[in-house]
């Protein structure tokens, strides 16, 4: 008998510290954690009219389709050509394929990236994918697989994972 007394005062004690436990451990999961990004946008403040030029020519391009190859809005663009016809617009002359925009381009690294750079991912365990940075943590690419055109967030999981670098074919 007294140690079943013994055990529910125990449990009397400990009961306030689980349930406040548990309180924690459920708020805790319910909560967003700050999210560690890849870019800052330090560098985004004096930014060149031709850089938003030319971020403005890609974003003028979402919802254009996905086609292999393509080049232009009538046909549709894969990434590196979206980057190809886009810098056209702009009078700058860029290699066709990614691989060969990665090698072209001066390397900037994530916290210095501007609107207009260049940002390269691996996704087939080499440069596979490059699209347009346009400031704040974003990028206009074009997705294979059926996609459009379109901007998403660098810090999207799929995208952080396969980061590779930034770069830059501007002057300015």
């Amino acid at each position: 008998m007294a140690d079943s007394l013994n055990i529910r005062s125990r449990w009397l004690l400990l009961a306030p510290a689980v349930v406040i436990g548990c309180l924690l451990v459920i708020s805790g999961c319910s909560t967003t954690a700050p999210q560690r990004g890849l870019l800052g946008t330090s560098q985004e403040q004096d930014i060149s009219p031709d850089r938003w030029s030319l971020v403005q020519i890609a974003r003028d391009l979402i919802g254009v389709p996905y086609r292999y190859g393509g080049m232009d809005p009538d046909a549709g663009f894969d990434c590196s050509g979206l980057v190809y016809y886009s810098y056209r617009q702009r009078g700058v002359w860029v290699p066709r394929t990614a691989s060969q925009q990665h090698q072209f381009a001066t390397p900037v690294a994530a916290s210095g990236l501007r609107p207009g750079d260049l940002v390269f991912f691996d996704t087939r365990g080499k440069v596979g994918h490059v699209g347009i940075y346009s400031g704040k943590g974003r990028f206009i690419h074009a997705p294979s697989g059926g996609g459009r055109v379109r901007e998403e967030h660098l810090n999207k999981p799929y995208w952080r994972q396969r980061w590779l670098g930034g770069g830059n074919l501007l002057d300015g």
